[in-house]
């Protein structure tokens, strides 16, 4: 596809106006972004009940040093039951981490969870999450087109931050954006 631009490393910002309870005022780290797909991680829901210790405890793997209360996310819709690492690029598996965008990776195997619990060797920040959210060919595209994500650049403290509440308040300021003025109707000039 000519003209092909990558939005791997950004953030996707939900409209008022989106239709998918799912991504209500969500936002999404893009993790990969081709002509024929694009993937992506909610970074803004907590899942209630969930920390990683005790996703730890489950696997019989170690508890980190530090963040063991850090809730796990849900990352998407699709394939809810799928753990996923984001994590900081100073820690890569080969042939399983997906490095993107500035200094982030994604790691979906177990190694990166052992990892996590060395404050010496394993990832700087690092973040569970269940799920993805995923887009088939031009599927992205035409949403963007249709006014139901705004992107933004990513702001590695805020992907990593325990702040969920106001995420996506803090993505639109970013972008210059007063939450309590966006409409929930798009329009076209």
């Amino acid at each position: 596809m000519d003209g092909f631009s990558s939005l791997a490393g950004r953030l996707l910002i939900a409209m008022p106006g989106i239709d998918d309870d799912r991504f209500r005022q969500a936002v999404i780290l893009v993790c990969a972004h081709g002509p024929d797909h694009a993937m992506g991680v909610r970074i803004d829901q907590p899942l209630m009940g969930i920390d990683l210790s005790t996703v730890l405890e489950k696997l019989d793997l170690p508890p980190p040093t530090e963040g063991y209360e850090a809730p796990v996310l849900a990352g998407g819709p699709v394939e809810r039951e799928r753990g996923f690492v984001l994590h900081t690029d100073d820690w890569i598996s080969d042939g399983t981490s997906l490095a993107f965008g500035d200094g982030l990776a994604l790691t979906g195997t177990r190694d990166v969870l052992i990892a996590m619990s060395d404050p010496v060797t394993g990832p700087r920040r690092s973040r569970l999450m269940l799920g993805y959210a995923g887009w088939d060919e031009g599927q992205l595209e035409a949403e963007l087109t249709e006014n139901i994500w705004l992107t933004a650049e990513a702001d590695t403290d805020m992907v990593f931050d325990d702040d969920h509440e106001t995420k996506w308040t803090r993505a639109l300021a970013g972008l210059g954006v007063d939450a309590a003025r966006l409409s929930g109707t798009g329009g076209r000039a």
